[in-house]
């Protein structure tokens, strides 16, 4: 008869929720992982076969500790199984010098001593000839930066946590859960769990998981584009840097990579590239996932005034989904009124997976120890109460 009772269980086995997993095996506890998809899958917020990296951080300067944390726990998790998983590529940034973003990145570089150039014109068209900037715009290089490869460290951190005990249910969708005498009991549309301490990890479907937090998280549709180059080798890894545009018109930021060869890191092909500025609101149960006309139109103008010459054609488009919290600030923390029983992690706002590797340690000393030793103060759900 298959065991129905965990120390911990953890809803949602994606980004967040796997690396829990992974933390909470390793020290010890009985771990039941439940997903209700596939691992990975391109329903939610963490597909896409590349995401940044990086430690001058434009969001806010308190994340900085948590990223160098999650630049040590990665290369953990690289040492422990003989993978790469960080991608040293550097990341250039450029946009007017009064923007808040290009602000913002000063201000963590020169507060935690983060290495970063400030590069003048004639230099960063040496350097990065591919880009055409407006004279009014700063360079600044953080060598450091890169990316992760999200499906490749989702599927390290479940296949870790799986070897050191932990139990993952896949296509197994949890239909509610409720505090039950000391523990939890968790219901699937196949079976009732009970266990003492519950994580939340839903990504998306936080908002429908998680009591009071439906008006907090606001889910969006996310475009990315894969294109062909008429240069291929002027993209290619280590002849071009991940990079981040500052647009002096429109809002966000326009983002992309190298183009990766898919031996490597699979599907698509082509030059990455998106906009990090919240979509279109949906449901994360009902997502049209049909590109249109204005959404390749709109990465078709950043290409056309930063990059130019350079479009061929689209190769791919995909869908991804953010869940944006008021301030786009992350919840990380326990959940009020369940006496430290239950912990959560949710409203990554778009920029959440470098930290993948942190949050699960982190959660798992919430569920395990009471408290955390990382500085999570500022990403309570306290401030929305």
């Amino acid at each position: 008869m298959a065991n129905t009772s965990f120390d911990v269980i953890v809803i949602g086995v994606g980004s967040m929720g796997c690396s829990a997993c992974y933390f909470l095996s390793q020290r010890g506890y009985k771990v039941l992982g439940l997903e209700q998809f596939d691992i990975t899958h391109e329903q939610g917020a963490h597909t896409g076969q590349s995401r940044i990296i990086r430690k001058a951080y434009f969001e806010d300067p308190r994340y900085v500790p948590l990223l160098n944390q999650a630049y040590k726990n990665w290369k953990d998790l690289e040492d422990e199984t003989g993978t790469q998983l960080y991608y040293r590529t550097g990341l250039v940034y450029f946009g007017k010098p009064d923007k808040l973003e290009i602000k913002n990145i000063h201000q963590s570089a020169s507060l935690y001593d983060i290495p970063l150039e400030t590069l003048d014109s004639t230099f960063t068209h040496q350097r990065f000839p591919q880009f055409r900037l407006p004279e009014n715009f700063e360079t600044l290089f953080e060598p450091d930066a890169g990316f992760i490869p999200p499906e490749k460290a989702i599927l390290l951190y479940t296949e870790q946590a799986i070897k050191k005990g932990a139990e993952i249910h896949t296509r197994e969708k949890v239909l509610e859960w409720k505090k039950e005498g000391n523990g939890i009991a968790v219901t699937t549309d196949k079976k009732i769990y009970h266990c003492s301490k519950l994580i939340i990890t839903a990504g998306p479907w936080a908002g429908k998981m998680i009591p009071g937090l439906a008006d907090k998280i606001k889910v969006t549709r996310q475009f990315i584009a894969w294109i062909k180059p008429k240069k291929w080798e002027d993209f290619t890894l280590n002849n071009f840097p991940c990079w981040m545009i500052v647009d002096d018109e429109r809002p966000g930021m326009f983002y992309g990579f190298p183009a990766l060869p898919v031996s490597t890191f699979g599907d698509p092909q082509g030059l990455k590239l998106a906009h990090h500025h919240p979509g279109v609101v949906t449901d994360p149960d009902h997502v049209n996932r049909q590109t249109n006309k204005e959404e390749e139109e709109n990465l078709e103008y950043a290409l056309n005034k930063y990059l130019p010459g350079c479009f061929e054609s689209v190769i791919s488009t995909k869908t991804c989904l953010y869940a944006n919290t008021p301030d786009e600030n992350f919840i990380i923390d326990h959940l009020p009124g369940y006496e430290n029983r239950v912990a959560i992690a949710c409203g990554f706002s778009g920029h959440g997976f470098k930290f993948v590797s942190v949050v699960g340690e982190i959660l798992a000393e919430l569920v395990t120890d009471g408290i955390t030793k990382q500085p999570i103060e500022f990403l309570s759900a306290k401030r929305f109460s």
